[in-house]
């Protein structure tokens, strides 16, 4: 170091030296508060004086915990289901299918029940031993409502829809099972008996057809035998939406509901459209 005659260093080291300080002051306060920032986020978990922003989740160091600000609403279940229709397949009745519904909260069985489409397909393939009409074309779900469209695939062909089968939740809770009380009816009709109706044997059933050289097959069945308690084949039909008519007669009926299936067929398969009324059997009307 250099020094003048008075022995102290010169005016301009002087100042090089408190420049010096106060930069070291200055990055020393910078570094203070750095570390006083990071010890407020570590106890807060996020920047003092700020709030989760809405649907955010906020996780905490150490063992993890999730905080959601705004959980989703959930559906609740109506607190009583009316059933307008007659029940058809698979149950008689409510409480039958209340049956359903204990047996499979406790084990899970026949799930199927909770499937409008496997419903409506196992009663055309099953109940109704219509094998050959074994597709899902559509199917659509309107509330307690369905409405599915069961069919087959002619060779080299896009699939044809046989009949459109309406199915209704039957029964409380959601769990409820699907039963099928109609069909939705387009080409081949029953308008006779009228839905509903308190019918006994022997039955007039008709209604209207579309197509060439028709044969109108009319069966009257229940779900607790499954077996057909009627029959009439056939009666020739034919046109566009000619009228056709039969009278069958039917015994052993048990069910309060029966089903009325009229089918036709022969042109690619044996059963190629059905159409399914529901009637009361008047040994159980009230």
């Amino acid at each position: 170091m250099t020094e003048n005659s008075s022995g102290r260093p010169p005016e301009r080291h002087v100042a090089d030296v408190r420049a010096r300080w106060a930069i070291a002051i200055a990055v020393l306060a910078i570094i203070a508060l750095a570390v006083t920032m990071v010890v407020l986020v570590n106890d807060s978990g996020q920047p003092s004086g700020t709030s989760p922003t809405p649907g955010a989740t906020v996780t905490q160091p150490g063992p993890t915990v999730t905080v959601t600000t705004n959980p989703k609403p959930t559906t609740s279940t109506p607190a009583h289901r009316t059933f307008p229709y007659q029940p058809l397949w698979p149950f008689t009745s409510e409480a039958d299918a209340a049956g359903w519904q204990q047996a499979y909260r406790s084990g899970g069985k026949q799930p199927w029940h909770l499937d409008a489409g496997q419903t409506a397909l196992s009663f055309t393939t099953g109940f109704l031993q219509f094998h050959e009409i074994d597709l899902i074309v559509s199917h659509s779900v309107q509330g307690d409502d369905a409405y599915v469209s069961v069919g087959y695939r002619p060779e080299h062909n896009q699939p044809a829809v046989a009949a459109v089968v309406h199915l209704a939740r039957l029964g409380q809770g959601s769990d409820a099972p699907w039963e099928v009380v109609g069909t939705r009816d387009s080409r081949l009709t029953v308008t006779q008996p009228r839905y509903g109706a308190v019918a006994r044997s022997p039955l007039t059933v008709g209604g209207r057809i579309t197509g060439v050289d028709e044969a109108v097959r009319v069966d009257v069945r229940q779900t607790s035998t499954g077996a057909r308690l009627g029959t009439f084949c056939c009666v020739a039909a034919g046109g566009a939406g000619q009228p056709w008519s039969a009278q069958v007669t039917f015994t052993a009926a048990t069910d309060p509901a029966l089903t009325v299936v009229a089918s036709t067929g022969g042109h690619y398969q044996g059963v190629e459209a059905f159409a399914v009324t529901a009637i009361q059997n008047q040994a159980n009307a009230n």
